[in-house]
């Protein structure tokens, strides 16, 4: 039986997708879930979030390059004659566990946008689907490794061949927005890209109709989305961001579930495909960052007294709320 595979997935940058999976990564393993946390974004910053330079400097620099120590390095013996390699993860705490990213991963975009209407032949069937579920088979096996209850990913922000294998790979969806024009822009592109992509895949699973190893299902379920960074003053969000925020229920409805958009104007807070509204909590942020520790998790000795400290109570408060309403979610195959 695979472990579950859950993905935050954005075509539009810029809206705290890496530190939201890095902060619910913390805090699933914090709530008892064994966690494999994995990063397939070429820009490797998930990695960058977990490990400090020098552990960066070993991994990237100073390590051998035939050591699977990476995810590109798991899968780089497809693009020759061999085959996948069982990933060295990075243990974080004794629950949560990182497989990191590379940027060398970029590399691999056009084998597998190549291998993409190969896998429709009528022969060899074997080599284009095992390049198609690379990051499915290598997440498993570390999964498998970890004893992992979930596997949580971070992709870039884009609708490119990397992205599309790991959607492959994904049972379930979160998406996280920004409350502006182009969060709104970016799910009327995101919703029929994934659905096109799940339609392929399924004609590609048909194809092949005795597989020589286990396929994902590519279900890529949508099962809601997070609003980030919202503006907020005296606890209420900033007009200008009321705009955009208040227009994403129905914008959500319409383009990723294909449902009709409400009769009247819906509130993110009475939406129920809103999993939270999380503001940004900038002055932990760069705390955090030197810390190399998610900022509910921050302390006196890093600088959070007063109002920081505070402020680190509400955060965990908040992402502790969030986890637990996602969990529920994929138990209850909503």
């Amino acid at each position: 039986m695979s472990t579950p595979v859950l993905t935050f997935f954005n075509n539009k940058g810029g809206v705290g997708k890496t530190s939201l999976v890095y902060h619910l990564s913390w805090m699933f393993a914090e709530m008892g879930k064994r966690v494999l946390a994995c990063d397939l974004d070429p820009q490797a910053n998930l990695t960058a979030a977990f490990l400090d330079e020098s552990q960066l400097e070993e991994l990237w620099i100073e390590g051998e390059i035939t050591t699977p120590n990476t995810i590109y390095r798991c899968i780089q013996p497809l693009t020759a004659v061999g085959d996948l390699k069982t990933p060295d993860l990075r243990s974080i705490v004794p629950n949560l566990a990182l497989l990191p990213g590379d940027l060398a991963l970029s590399g691999f975009e056009d084998q597998l946008s190549g291998e993409w209407p190969q896998s429709l032949g009528s022969s060899n069937l074997y080599r284009p689907f095992r390049l198609l579920t690379a990051f499915w088979q290598v997440a498993q096996l570390g999964a498998a490794q970890h004893h992992a209850d979930l596997i949580v990913v971070d992709v870039g922000p884009n609708l490119g061949a990397i992205n599309r294998s790991a959607l492959i790979a994904s049972d379930r969806v979160i998406v996280p927005l920004g409350a502006d024009l182009f969060s709104l822009q970016g799910l009327r592109n995101l919703g029929p890209t994934l659905r096109r992509w799940r339609s392929d895949w399924e004609k590609r699973l048909g194809n092949w109709s005795k597989p020589e190893f286990h396929l994902p299902a590519g279900k890529m379920e949508p099962i809601g989305y997070v609003v980030q960074q919202h503006g907020v003053r005296l606890s209420r969000p900033v007009k200008a961001y009321d705009r955009w925020v208040n227009r994403i229920p129905a914008e959500y409805r319409t383009s990723i579930l294909e449902q009709p958009a409400p009769w009247t104007e819906l509130l993110t807070r009475e939406d129920p495909h809103c999993l939270a509204t999380l503001k940004h909590f900038r002055s932990l942020v760069p705390m955090g960052q030197e810390a190399h520790k998610p900022i509910f998790h921050l302390t006196v000795a890093d600088g959070a007294i007063g109002n920081h400290a505070l402020a680190v109570k509400e955060a965990y408060s908040d992402f502790h709320t969030l986890a637990g309403k996602i969990l529920q979610r994929i138990k209850s195959g909503r």
